[in-house]
């Protein structure tokens, strides 16, 4: 399991992620919403938005999304300055699980810990401090199948 740091945005992560690859002179695996099949489907809009992506450079890695607006409905409004998040990826699903426990007692949960299509073990919680946590276990397995 290794930290990172995770970007979010409000419609503008390709736009960051072009900036970011150029700047960084790293290279870029990416998907958007659209990629996934999801019921009910999701609006034109939205589909071309970054669903996940990874920026590689010198040996680091930033991943760099957007949230959708139906998703700020419940994390809040994306506003420079809150759109960094600590994601835990690849990581073993039951170590997923007692961190995620402990960083949720007196936070919010926001999606619970559990399997989706993307990803064996995959949650996000807000801790008691504000501090918004996503856990994914297959996020490069999960880019490198699409990508």
């Amino acid at each position: 399991m290794k930290s990172i740091v995770y970007l979010q945005f409000n419609g503008q992560a390709q736009e960051a992620l072009t900036f970011y690859e150029k700047a960084l002179q790293g290279k870029v695996q990416q998907v958007t919403f659209g990629a996934i099949p999801q019921e009910p489907p999701l609006p034109a809009e939205e589909q071309t938005m970054i669903m996940e992506s990874l920026l590689d450079f010198s040996g680091n890695t930033i991943m760099i999304s957007d949230v959708l607006p139906s998703m700020q409905a419940v994390t809040g409004p994306i506003t420079p300055g809150s759109n960094v998040i600590i994601s835990l990826i690849d990581g073993d699903p039951d170590l997923n699980q007692t961190y995620f426990d402990h960083l949720s007692q007196g936070g919010t949960i926001i999606m619970p810990l559990s399997s989706v299509p993307w990803s064996s073990s995959f949650g996000m919680v807000k801790d008691r401090f504000g501090v918004v946590w996503k856990f994914n276990s297959d996020a490069s397995t999960f880019l490198n199948q699409l990508v």
